[in-house]
């Protein structure tokens, strides 16, 4: 990460954009022609080699993905329930080959066979209605279950703007002391994974000097399986753009930036209609409800990639860099946006402040686990017989996920992996196990992370699916350290290589490598792949021994 350039990207701000400016044109043109790069160097006063560095990382941007007219998913849900060889046969009748494209997880990871055409997602039993499709700009709206287990936050019907309206009015009548007082009470970790509490960060940036502070929202949530952020956004985007609201507030931040996944066009439309109903409402803008706070949105589509997840990473991405993990310290909190004070949070951990000031901090603190406060929203996959979003209170027990919620299996599972590629792979033996809390989790060797729930089934090679984790972490790869980009990469060659001959892998060796990526990964992205890995040479070791050089070797 250059802070030169984090400068120089600061001077046009957010109202002309440099990452936007490298879409718009690449999408325009097909490709970042000799006058555009000469063109935008100008303007925004960067390199040539910094601008081809950020267009030929993205997904939707390099020059191999141009000419892509209709885009399969490639996600690990879908890779499981092995609907998409049968759903691209379907479309090389309409497309060539060298049409069709891949995207990484379309968030339809309750009925899979997902695909995109024309900037719209579809799955299920879209496929047999391609002609239409085709023919028109028909939309077919996925429908999946929404159900609840305790306390209704996140799933709550909504209250309408007035009742916003008037938590809104609350808040800027209480002192910021007081209000921050009732965030401390609640107790309210990240919901991105790291279970970090929200107050800390709030507070860090409002007193963290700046002649400006921003309040990002991190919907980049591109872990295969997870598409509970896609249910906020398009299901309840009001609880989270006035929960960036409150944060800014609280911060003293007067501008929000929503970040949103390129894989959810769904999503973006809907966060602009509602954006523009708040404004009218006088929820947004300048001295909001006569109390002297402004408040302003700006909404950043994404061009396909999965370490912009990482919330440095996203920074860097804004700000039209190439994505790569910054090193900390210094945080967000203190250099972020344009080196500029930041807060970087998930839609989840955002949709919940609305509820918090609304009902108080005890309200919260009273649901959950000593330390695992409020609900959590858990996505359930297309093995599920109830497939869908579920809000559970923390520390609910999996089993009755599994079992009740989700309805049991359709068919033999032999694994769940729950919380992301960098989450724990949890054998079906340990359902009974577990509670739905960061600390139960964490004690048992997994990962909370999303509470995405992925079903590996019986017939699935345990093998097959480590090498597709290590394959999507060397395509995700930002590649600033060694370990994650070279690691991921050899992993994947041996795994395969072990696969499809007769290969045996060193275990000494693996071990090795997990390790290194382990601790010398500069995000979780390569070091946190281990764990999964990890979690299947445990409890998968004799399906995975014929793969293995004996101990006797």
């Amino acid at each position: 990460m250059s802070k030169n350039l984090s400068y120089l990207s600061g001077r046009k701000g957010l109202g002309r954009n440099l990452f936007e400016e490298l879409g718009n044109t690449v999408q325009k043109t097909g490709l970042l022609q000799d006058d555009e790069i000469e063109r935008i160097r100008k303007d925004f006063l960067v390199g040539k080699a910094n601008l081809h560095g950020t267009v030929s990382f993205y997904d939707f941007l390099k020059p191999e993905n141009q000419g892509k007219k209709v885009y399969v998913c490639n996600g690990s849900a879908c890779l499981c329930a092995g609907t998409q060889p049968a759903l691209k046969e379907k479309l090389l009748s309409h497309f060539r080959e060298q049409e069709i494209g891949e995207m990484c997880c379309l968030g339809r990871c309750h009925e899979n066979a997902a695909f995109q055409y024309g900037g719209r997602n579809f799955s299920g039993n879209a496929i047999e209605k391609m002609d239409e499709i085709l023919k028109s700009d028909i939309s077919v709206e996925d429908d999946y279950k929404v159900g609840v287990f305790g306390t209704a936050i996140l799933t709550r019907p909504f209250p309408g703007l007035e009742a916003y309206k008037s938590i809104l009015k609350s808040c800027f009548q209480k002192p910021i002391t007081e209000l921050f007082e009732v965030l401390k009470i609640s107790r309210l970790r990240g919901r991105g994974g790291a279970g970090f509490p929200i107050s800390i960060k709030l507070e860090s940036c409002r007193n963290t000097p700046g002649v400006q502070r921003f309040i990002v929202c991190n919907a980049d949530e591109g872990d295969p399986g997870a598409y509970s952020d896609r249910y906020l956004l398009e299901k309840q985007p009001y609880a989270v753009l006035l929960g960036m609201v409150i944060a800014g507030y609280l911060a003293d931040a007067q501008m929000g930036v929503v970040y949103i996944r390129g894989e959810y066009p769904e999503s973006i439309s809907i966060i602009e209609k509602t954006i523009a109903e708040m404004v009218r409402h006088e929820l947004i803008g300048e001295d909001i409800l006569g109390s002297g706070f402004s408040f302003h949105f700006k909404i950043i589509k994404a061009q396909g990639a999965y370490i912009c997840g990482e919330e440095t990473a996203l920074l860097s991405s804004i700000e039209g860099q190439r994505p790569e993990v910054r090193i900390r310290p210094p945080y967000p909190a203190q250099q972020g946006l344009f080196n500029l004070p930041t807060v970087v949070n998930n839609v989840e951990t955002l949709a919940n402040l609305p509820f918090i000031m609304d009902q108080g901090g005890d309200a919260f603190a009273k649901i959950g686990t000593l330390k695992s406060k409020g609900t959590k929203l858990i996505s359930l996959d297309g093995y599920f017989r109830n497939p869908g979003i579920y809000e559970v209170d923390m520390g609910t027990p999996l089993s009755k996920v599994v079992h009740e919620l989700g309805g049991g299996f359709k068919k033999a599972v032999k694994a769940m992996h729950i919380g992301g590629p960098l989450g724990g792979l949890v054998p079906v033996t340990k359902i009974d196990d577990l509670r739905l809390d960061f600390e139960s989790f964490s004690q048992e060797g997994f990962l909370l992370g999303h509470a995405s729930i992925i079903c590996i089934p019986e017939n699935f090679p345990m093998i097959l699916y480590l090498e597709h984790l290590f394959e999507f972490t060397a395509h995700e790869s930002c590649g600033k350290c060694f370990p994650c980009r070279l690691g991921s990469t050899r992993g994947k060659e041996m795994l395969h290589k072990a696969r499809t001959s007769d290969y045996l892998i060193d275990r000494k060796l693996m071990y090795d490598l997990l390790e290194t990526l382990e601790i010398g990964s500069l995000c979780m992205l390569g070091g946190g792949l281990p764990l999964p890995v990890k979690n299947a040479l445990e409890y998968f070791g004799e399906e995975l021994k014929m793969y293995f050089k004996s101990d006797q070797n």
